[in-house]
Parts: structure tokens; C-alpha cells; sequence
């Protein structure tokens, strides 16, 4: 299938930039608890919250995978915040729990539980973007936007973004809807195959967000034993450099950014995330674990002197 051409950005959006000063971007991996990060992102023996912990001297943001799974106790939330109490620029994302996307249930209780268990990052201030991912089979129909009006009404204290993956979603009166929604959009990097949402820009509310799933076209739709495969994917430069001038076009609409890079087998997702981020903030220093710099050599032109 051939490429998609990017849509263009709506009138008088273009050359509306924020001053420079005022935009932050928060930028690092989907989750964090993985056993084949050990030795390579993290040093050997780190475990536990030690290893959120070093993410939060590489990176400025983490997705919180496992609420997609499960809700979380309270007591978890409290524990991640005292991991990164170091780093207070540090921030979370977290995904909604999967009854709520994929199985579109909002039972009271259910809600209850799952607020309670992010609670503690909210109050804090820590907890930059609540996540609702919904499969490819979710439509653009108004069904669904429907559901997204009664998802944004079941969780109204959060911040809450909605990941959609099928083209149909494509169009300016969705970006409108949205807005008036009050709703985030995530903008996501993912295959071009079958009937993909495209490379959008889109800023709809207060804060960007661009999600990095890789292309791997051959497993996207594969769902065996390795259900990870599908994120196995490595950017190379070139097409990093793309998602950089994403990036920088959010940057330029919204005062705060986020960027998840989500191809994590193999630590692939903190290579690549920390070489966005010497793309887009070259003054910074980066330093790459030296397991990392071994399994991917390529960001040894990345360390400063």
C-alpha cells in the first residue's frame, strides 16, 4: 500500500507557535517492567521501583502500561511517586483499562476502583495524560462517538486522550468534535497497512501527545503466541528524523507535549526515544546506558564529551 499523504494542518493553525519558553516537551518509553530491558537498559541487579527510578535520569515521561490490564492500588501510585520524588519535571501516562476500550463497559464500581488506583498521581500533579486506546475495529461511527462523550463524562477529573487507529476517524469534523469534547487526540505512528489512520498533527485540547508503535507491517495484525511482535521495530535515522518534525509541530501548538515511544521489545524503545530527544533538544546532554550502547551502537554518536 502506498504511503499516506500527512493531512494538512486546518486554517489558522499553521503559524500559530507558542513562544519557545513556554512549551515543555515530555518525551520517553511505554512501560517499564520488561525482562528483556535487564542488562541492557538497566544495569544488572536494579530491580523493583529502582528501575523507574534510573528511567527518571534519562527520560522526562513514562506510560503506565499495566492500567490497561488492571486496575491499581493506590499504594502503587504512591510508590512510583516516591521512585521519581528526584525528578520533579518527571511525568506519567497512563493507559485506561481495557473494559472501558475494547470491552466499552462503565460500570460505577469499576470506575471507582480504577480512579481511585491513579488518584494519587493526580493529586500530585504527576499524572500528565490519561490514555484511552481503542482498537482498529473502532470505527468512526456515531455510535462510537457517542461512547467517547459518556468516557469522557465517566472520568471527568482526568485528562484524557483518545487513541483511535482506522483512517475513517481522518477528518476535519472529528478534529472539531473533539474539540468541543474537550477531548485530547493522540496522534500515533503505526504500519501502513489495510486502512490505517495516517501521520496526523492534530492538537485538539491542552496538550499534544504522538505515540511511536514502529512498522512492523509483516506482524501488525498477527495476535499468536508473541503478541509483542508487532511492536519488534527500530527506527532507523531517517525515519526518526520524520517523527521529529512531527513532533516539532506539536510542539509549536500546545504548551506541553508528550511523545511514547511504544516498540519496546529489546529495550528498542529507549534507544529510539533517546535519540528523538537529540533531535529535538540537541543542547541536552544524553547519556545511554552502556548496555544499551552495546546492543545498539549506533548512540555512541550520541554521548557529549
Amino acid at each position: 500500500m502506498s504511503a499516506i499523504t500527512p493531512e494538512p494542518s486546518p486554517p489558522g493553525t499553521t503559524n500559530q507557535k507558542l513562544p519557545t519558553e513556554n512549551r515543555k516537551l515530555y518525551l520517553g518509553p511505554a512501560g517499564w517492567d520488561y525482562a528483556d530491558w535487564q542488562g541492557v537498559v538497566y544495569p544488572p541487579g536494579l530491580k523493583g521501583s529502582d528501575r523507574l527510578t534510573y528511567l527518571s535520569t534519562c527520560f522526562d515521561a513514562v506510560e503506565i502500561n499495566v492500567t490497561f490490564y488492571r486496575p491499581i492500588a493506590p499504594d502503587y501510585a504512591r510508590r512510583w511517586l516516591a521512585a521519581v520524588a528526584a525528578a520533579p519535571d518527571f511525568r506519567f501516562t497512563a493507559k485506561v483499562w481495557q473494559v472501558f476500550t475494547h470491552e466499552r463497559r462503565l460500570d460505577e464500581a469499576d470506575l471507582t476502583q480504577f480512579s481511585e488506583g491513579l488518584a494519587p498521581l493526580l493529586a500530585a500533579g504527576r499524572l500528565g495524560v490519561l490514555l484511552a486506546q481503542f482498537p482498529y475495529s473502532f470505527h468512526n461511527i456515531e455510535a462510537h462517538r457517542a461512547y467517547l462523550l459518556r468516557l469522557k463524562s465517566a472520568l471527568p477529573e482526568f485528562p484524557l486522550a483518545v487513541e483511535v487507529r482506522h483512517r475513517s476517524w481522518q477528518q476535519r469534523a472529528v478534529r472539531e468534535f473533539l474539540k468541543a469534547a474537550g477531548l485530547d487526540f493522540c496522534n500515533i505512528d503505526q504500519p501502513l497497512v489495510s486502512f490505517p489512520l495516517g501521520a496526523t498533527r492534530w492538537v485538539t485540547g491542552t496538550r499534544a501527545y504522538l505515540r511511536c508503535h514502529g512498522r512492523h507491517k509483516e506482524a501488525w495484525f498477527e495476535f499468536g503466541d508473541d503478541r509483542q511482535a508487532r511492536y519488534d521495530y527500530l527506527y532507523p535515522p531517517e525515519e526518526l528524523e520524520d517523527l521529529a518534525a512531527r513532533a516539532r509541530e506539536l510542539m509549536d501548538k500546545a504548551r506541553e507535549t508528550y511523545v511514547i515511544f511504544n516498540n519496546h521489545p529489546a529495550g528498542q524503545a529507549v534507544a529510539n526515544a533517546l535519540e528523538l530527544a537529540h533531535l529535538l533538544q540537541p543542547e541536552r546532554r544524553v547519556t545511554a546506558p552502556p548496555g544499551l550502547v552495546a546492543a545498539f551502537p549506533r548512540l555512541a554518536a550520541l554521548q557529549h564529551e
